[in-house]
């Protein structure tokens, strides 16, 4: 679902970006008011679900992968406003350290990925969660899983339309694309069919299975509970979530499994020859062929010289680290909500 460098128009990455600033205005500005300063450090971990869970690609229908987000578990554990950041920073490391996303279609991965799936997420939850002293004690846990499917594949629909209106709008004078070469006709079916039929169960099993582990051992990084000021439960309770991110870490190259490249993220030197509906493209979009792209120090999570496994658990743990660091000095700047007298 990370949109490449050149597969949008310059103008729609900057529609896309422009849309974004007053999101991101909004989720700071909420963040502050719903977090006790003390939890925007652990900001950090919950990114980290999301960049570790978008490091496991699993085979889809059709011959591509795909992987979860994680946004809607982080939207369950400290709200989606700041899901909405955490997913944003994840996504900002990952196109300009591993170039995993576009720097210039940052905005409309943001979009999809830090806004439309943590707020949709978040809302069928709520929708189906109902009061909490009048559901079962598998009802939260079932909200959760419908709720990351559906967030997951809203925001594959998002990317299927921005995908498949570049060739509508952006075409030479001979008619072939620009860009993104599939129309909304091949665009929409080719994303939603692998997404709802598997990755969007990956996401909510993901979603459940770390939601039920910090419900279990911190329930006061549940956002529900922060909001209501429930008690904090003590440190100590925290090193199960620590553990796991490091268990993650370690099996990541689990990732490096899945053969074949999301739909939507060949190259400009292969995608001629990829086959739609039968028929090899043949072409080269010259907006593909001839656009910008950021020379990353990590491309693709592997480095020159370095064992493919070694190097997708390096990429892990410097991108947990960074992740943990930049929200520790976040926590500097955001004021954060004060604790009830």
């Amino acid at each position: 679902m990370h949109i490449p460098e050149n597969y949008l128009s310059p103008v729609s990455c900057a529609v896309m970006g422009a849309a974004m600033i007053p999101v991101w205005i909004h989720a700071v500005k909420k963040t502050n008011e719903e977090l006790p300063k003390e939890k925007i450090p652990l900001l950090g971990a919950g990114a980290a679900f999301s960049f570790l869970a978008m490091m496991f690609n699993v085979p889809l229908v059709g011959g591509t992968t795909g992987h979860a987000v994680g946004g809607t578990l982080i939207a369950l554990l400290f709200g989606p406003n700041a899901a909405c950041i955490a997913v944003s920073v994840a996504l900002l490391l990952q196109a300009v350290i591993f170039g995993d996303g576009g720097v210039l279609a940052f905005g409309a991965n943001c979009f999809n990925m830090a806004f439309v799936l943590p707020y949709v997420g978040w809302f069928v939850y709520k929708l189906l969660r109902g009061r909490e002293d009048q559901s079962s004690k598998a009802r939260p846990y079932v909200a959760a899983a419908i709720g990351a499917y559906a967030g997951l594949n809203a925001a594959a629909l998002c990317c299927a339309v921005e995908f498949g209106l570049q060739p509508m709008l952006f075409q030479d004078a001979a008619g072939n694309a620009l860009y993104c070469p599939y129309d909304l006709s091949i665009a929409i079916p080719a994303m939603m069919i692998p997404h709802l039929a598997v990755a969007g169960l990956v996401e909510a099993a993901f979603t459940v299975a770390v939601y039920a582990l910090v419900r279990k051992t911190a329930p006061d990084l549940c956002y529900e509970r922060i909001l209501a000021d429930a008690p904090d439960t003590g440190k100590k309770s925290r090193l199960p979530i620590f553990a796991l991110i490091a268990v993650l870490i370690a099996a990541c190259p689990l990732g490096l499994l899945a053969t074949g490249t999301a739909w939507g993220e060949w190259g400009a030197e292969e995608i001629a020859e990829i086959v739609t509906n039968g028929k090899a493209l043949g072409y080269t979009p010259a907006g593909l062929e001839k656009g910008w792209s950021l020379e990353v120090p990590m491309p693709d999570y592997a480095l020159e010289g370095m064992n493919e496994v070694l190097a997708y658990i390096l990429s892990a743990v410097i991108g947990v680290a960074l992740l943990v660091i930049i929200f520790k000095l976040l926590s500097l700047v955001l004021k954060g909500r004060r604790n009830p007298a």
